[in-house]
């Protein structure tokens, strides 16, 4: 009786089971229905009109009759792929223009140019009849002389994404006045084609264009073409390189900065062609087939563009001469390779920020690594240096005396005050040996000014993200925006930090607001529907279930991948490769970074004294390396074997030079002038005594 209840009673979990699935396939032939028919009304179909949404722009725009500047209450609105400069003409601004916000569902642009006061810590928005029309993903650079600024493409697309645009117009800004003025160029194949992702820069009076991507309705296409302008003929020129000369591949997201000589290019981010092997279920068993797929590509290889003027005797529209000269792989570069990881230019060097590392993590998913960290590339010496934060130095103990006695100013106080008496006692022709009793007049005080803001201070570099936009004024890095991903949500940061390069002496909050939320789209809804309901049927026989809920959608640039990846026949996901390391020598594979086993420099030891106490290690080291590279180092003679490990020392002493700078400053501080070892010194066997 018991047995043929509870058959009873799982026929009826099964029946119940089967109804609450077919209504959820109702409901979702009803929701697809629903969506195509929107689709066929052109809420935002793929043949979406952009010329006529662009035009709507330009008539709203149109409507500023004036170039207006506003104070705002707030920051700007929060946006990715925008771009930060520090104004070239006045030393206490940033310049922040265009970008774009996607929250799931909608993508928003925009064309406001927003100017931060520093010192005032105030927003101003700068509206503008003619200004360029709302894009994302453009570039633009200071020129040298007059200080200009100028840029160059960006993207647009429809509200829902379903269709692309790509700008071609250059535009200049003076940021003295706000104003901007397009440059046209006539003729056809006389300026850069239309794109987004590339990089600019300048070098003397020429403007510096490379790489980027074009989106069309097919695949994304990689550039590698090379444009300059030049600011005093106003003309674009596309130099002719040598086909053998060995040049940068194409690439989008890289770093370009100035140069004395040119410019110094590093990184990127693009998509290979490759074909990979895949196994074939057929009735026989497993066939062997492959597929043409695009596979991701982290460059980490650096370029130098020497430039060279014309001669004084050349035609005015005579182009410079140039040259791409590949250099080898920075020392120490962030491991993993990172894509997104932005630049800007300081003293020299490019100071990094961020970026993300993607690991292929199975067929459905990818796990992707962020980081926050920040380093120094030394241009001239191709290395790159990490740049950790750092308490302030303690407050100098005589200054803290001089306070405590009443020293500094109050203290000249007394001072400054018999000295006026006497200075007005001769003025009134009485005796200096009445000063004391003369009474000084009460003068105005100058009106003080205004207390400079405290802002929170950390010392730990802003959340971990990518494409964060940098620029740097005087000392100060600004870290503004960025992304990031957890799960299948996408964060759009909406904040400003500031670092001090010099000092390193913590990350100040200029304002952080919470990200807004996220939306989920109809037709990503559909797919976790469907992924619900193939769940249901392998689990249909089991007493219990569960079903995956995920709230968000994909982000939009793991959603951009798919796409295109599956565009041509690939999986849904796929692992970033790296650059080849081909060039990679005994050097830079035993310096890999600081933290890495190698022996350590110790504070106020010279590049000498440390070969001198680790020679023996870094013997091993050069030796164990050569092994491994097939290369018998018992070949070699023993004096080229110290050179190369006093080689090996050197670029691990440099590399560490700036924490172990750090640390000898903290000991100096402390009244710490060197640090020795007992145990290299050898007396460690009296060390007992003597410590007493």
């Amino acid at each position: 009786m018991a047995k043929e209840k509870k058959k009873k009673s799982d026929a009826d979990a099964k029946k119940a089971k089967k109804a609450e699935k077919a209504a959820k396939q109702a409901n979702k032939g009803e929701k697809k229905a629903k969506s195509k028919a929107a689709k066929v009304e052109g809420s935002d179909a793929e043949d979406a009109d952009l010329d006529e949404i662009l035009e709507e722009y330009r008539r709203q725009q149109e409507l500023h009759l004036k170039i207006t500047e506003t104070v705002v209450d707030a920051p700007p609105r929060p946006r990715a792929a925008s771009t930060l400069l520090a104004s070239p003409h006045d030393s206490n601004t940033l310049l922040l223009f265009g970008g774009e916000y996607f929250n799931g569902s909608l993508a928003s642009f925009f064309n406001d140019l927003n100017v931060y006061n520093i010192s005032r810590d105030e927003w101003r928005c700068v509206t503008s009849p003619n200004a360029p029309l709302p894009r994302s993903g453009h570039a633009w650079t200071r020129a040298e002389n007059p200080k200009h600024v100028y840029l160059f493409g960006g993207e647009f697309s429809s509200p829902k994404q379903g269709t692309f645009h790509h700008y071609s117009d250059f535009w200049r800004l003076e940021p003295a006045t706000r104003e901007w003025t397009k440059i046209e160029t006539k003729g056809k194949d006389k300026s850069p084609p239309a794109r987004s992702g590339h990089r600019m820069t300048y070098w003397k009076q020429y403007i510096i264009l490379f790489g980027g991507f074009q989106d069309t309705s097919n695949q994304t296409r990689y550039l590698s073409d090379l444009w300059i302008f030049d600011t005093v003929n106003f003309v674009w020129h596309s130099p002719a390189l040598p086909q053998a000369q060995l040049k940068p591949d194409a690439r989008s997201s890289f770093t370009l900065l100035p140069h004395e000589s040119g410019a110094v290019l590093y990184g990127g981010y693009s998509r290979i062609k490759a074909m990979v092997n895949l196994k074939q279920k057929t009735g026989k068993g497993q066939a062997q087939g492959q597929k043409n797929i695009l596979k991701p590509k982290v460059h980490d290889d650096c370029f130098f563009l020497r430039m060279t003027q014309p001669p004084n005797d050349a035609p005015p529209n005579s182009p410079p001469t140039v040259r791409w000269e590949r250099r080898k792989k920075p020392a120490n570069s962030p491991n993993p390779p990172r894509a997104g990881a932005t630049m800007t230019w300081h003293k020299g060097r490019g100071i990094m920020f961020g970026g993300v590392h993607d690991v292929e993590q199975s067929e459905e998913g990818m796990d992707s690594e962020f980081f926050n960290q920040l380093f120094a590339w030394n241009v001239e010496r191709n290395r790159f240096m990490p740049l950790p934060l750092r308490k302030p130095r303690q407050q100098n103990k005589k200054a803290a005396q001089d306070q405590r006695r009443g020293g500094g100013r109050r203290g000249r106080q007394g001072g400054d005050e018999e000295l006026l008496r006497q200075l007005q006692a001769l003025e009134m022709g009485a005796s200096l040996d009445d000063v004391d009793d003369i009474e000084l007049e009460k003068q105005e005080e100058a009106e003080e000014e205004a207390p400079v803001k405290e802002y929170p201070v950390t010392m730990e570099p802003p959340h971990m993200r990518f494409n964060a936009q940098l620029a740097v004024q005087g000392d100060n890095l600004y870290i503004y925006g960025g992304t990031f991903e957890k799960g299948d949500r996408e964060f759009t940061f909406d904040d400003l930090y500031a670092i001090n390069l010099d000092k390193l002496d913590g990350c100040k909050e200029i304002f952080q607001r919470p990200v807004e939320d996220w939306i989920e789209s109809d037709d990503e809804g559909d797919d976790e529907e469907d992924e619900d309901a193939d769940e249901e049927d392998e689990d249909e026989d089991d007493d219990e279930y569960e079903v995956a809920d995920k709230k968000f959608t994909p982000s939009k640039r793991r959603k951009k991948q798919s796409e295109e990846t599956s565009e041509h026949g690939s999986e849904t996901s796929a692992a970033p490769t790296t650059a080849s390391t081909d060039e990679d020598d005994a050097e830079s594979t035993a310096a890999a970074s600081v933290d890495d086993g190698l022996p350590h420099p110790r504070p106020f030891e010279s590049r000498r004294e440390f070969f001198v106490r680790t020679s023996n290690e870094w013997q091993e080291i050069l030796m164990t390396s050569l092994r491994w590279k097939n290369i018998q180092p018992e070949s070699m003679p023993v004096k080229e074997i110290k050179a190369k490990a006093f080689e090996l020392s050197e670029e691990k002493w440099w590399d560490c030079r700036e924490e172990v700078a750090a640390l000898e400053e903290e000991q100096e501080a402390a009244g710490i002038q060197e640090v020795v070892s007992l145990a290299d010194r050898g007396d460690a066997g009296g060390a007992g005594g003597r410590r007493r």
